[in-house]
C-alpha cells in the first residue's frame, strides 16, 4: 500500500467512499443528512479541490493503484484576529477507508500520514470533526490519540 496525494484518475473512487461516509451519516441522523447515494462534493467541485495546494487530500491505494481509502484536509489560520493566536492548523475535513476492507490499519496509516505532512508543513496541530453518532469514527480517533477539543450541542425544536 501507497499513500500520496489524490489525482483526477482517482475521483470514481473517492466518489464511491464518499457515498458511503454520506450514507454513515444518513443512518447516524437522517434529519440531517440525505440517503439516496448522495455525495459531498460534485465532479467540478472535487476536480477543483484536488489541485488546490491548500486543501490536500491524501489516498491509500493498492498496487493496482485502487483508492482504499481518503483523507481531506484543509489548512487553516486566523492570522491578526482578535481573539485567536495565529497558529497554523491542518483540519482533516473528512478519512474514510472502504467499508469493505476496514480493520487493516489503512486509516491509522492515513492519518499518521497526515500528522507527517502536517509536522513538515509547520502546523501547530492537527483538527478534526466527528458527528457523536458515529461512535466507530469516535473509537478510532481516540485510539489514534485524539482528544476533545471543543463539543458542538444542539437541541431539536
Amino acid at each position: 500500500m501507497e499513500i500520496r496525494r489524490a489525482q483526477e484518475k482517482d475521483m470514481d473512487r473517492i466518489n464511491e467512499l464518499l457515498r458511503q461516509v454520506c450514507m454513515v451519516h444518513h443512518k447516524g441522523r437522517p434529519d440531517l443528512f440525505k440517503g439516496d447515494n448522495n455525495r459531498k462534493y460534485t465532479d467540478s467541485q472535487l476536480r477543483e479541490i484536488i489541485h488546490d495546494e491548500d486543501r490536500p487530500i491524501f489516498v491509500a491505494v493498492d498496487e493496482t493503484e485502487k483508492v482504499l481509502g481518503y483523507a481531506f484536509c484543509i489548512f487553516q489560520q486566523h492570522v491578526n484576529d482578535n481573539i485567536l493566536t495565529d497558529i497554523r492548523t491542518l483540519y482533516i475535513d473528512d478519512l474514510c477507508v472502504d467499508e469493505t476492507i476496514r480493520g487493516q490499519h489503512i486509516g491509522k496509516k492515513l492519518y499518521e500520514n497526515v500528522l507527517e505532512f502536517a509536522r513538515a508543513q509547520g502546523c501547530y496541530n492537527v483538527t478534526l470533526n466527528v458527528w457523536s453518532c458515529n461512535e466507530t469514527a469516535m473509537r478510532f480517533y481516540e485510539k489514534c490519540g485524539l482528544k476533545p477539543q471543543k463539543v458542538g450541542m444542539e437541541t431539536i425544536l
